[in-house]
């Protein structure tokens, strides 16, 4: 069945939003890589010297996208000097300001946050693409739905960690909801495990994971590599 017009505009723009997206991703991930290059120059691992700089680059990458509530670097464990700092992640808060993120990466412990075996580490590190996870409520960190994108960083040739940022599903409603709604009838943003990221009326909640198969449900796949984004919908 060839979709309506209405489908095919809204997944065009959704296409384009979300390679706007992966755009910046894809400049923070060289911009950081090119960072420690120089930082390094010989050492082979990551030390509070090497850090210098990465602030500024996400704070500069959160002030041009308004749409990222978070942004920064996540390092491969066995890169990082012992005794330093894993992760250079900033968040706005509610005041507008910008904090560091500081995460428990004590093994054992009750907060212990091994984001090595989270997908948008993990997926980034074995495939070498960028890579998109969520929805999921981030209860570390803001306690409600968020999407995270990364892009594997690569220095002299060896992955390194990833770098990215985080969207909460309320920022990204008036962004895409316009979109959505060009449909009249249902319709969703979902993800590559078939998660809603985002529908236009009740029958789709964020979250929730979609059965395929049904005759009455369409798939449209966005033409966005490596992220496995479709909209679905009923005519």
């Amino acid at each position: 069945m060839k979709p309506d017009n209405e489908v095919v505009h809204a997944a065009n723009a959704l296409t384009s939003w979300t390679k706007g997206v992966a755009t910046e991703i894809e400049e923070l991930s060289r911009n950081v890589a090119s960072l420690l290059e120089r930082n390094l120059v010989d050492k082979p691992k990551v030390d509070k010297g090497a850090l210098a700089g990465l602030e500024k680059l996400s704070r500069d990458f959160l002030a041009k996208n308004a749409f990222a509530v978070g942004a920064g670097t996540f390092f491969a464990h066995e890169f990082v000097e012992e005794g330093g700092r894993a992760l250079e992640w900033w968040s706005r808060k509610g005041t507008g300001s910008l904090e560091r993120l500081d995460l428990d990466r004590t093994p054992g412990s009750n907060r212990y946050y091994d984001y090595e075996k989270l997908p948008f580490f993990s997926t980034a590190a074995s495939t070498g693409e960028q890579t998109l996870w969520g929805p999921y409520i981030d209860y570390l960190g803001f306690e409600e739905y968020i999407l995270t994108f990364t892009a594997p960083i690569s220095v002299h040739g060896t992955f390194t960690g990833v770098a990215g940022c985080d969207i909460r599903i309320k920022d990204l409603e008036p962004l895409i909801m316009p979109y959505l709604r060009l449909i009249r009838g249902n319709a969703a943003l979902i993800n590559a495990s078939n998660r809603v990221i985002l529908g236009n009326s009740g029958m789709y909640l964020v979250g929730e994971r979609i059965k395929p198969g049904s005759p009455e449900q369409h798939r449209l796949p966005l033409d966005v590599p490596h992220l496995g984004l479709s909209l679905i919908y009923t005519p």
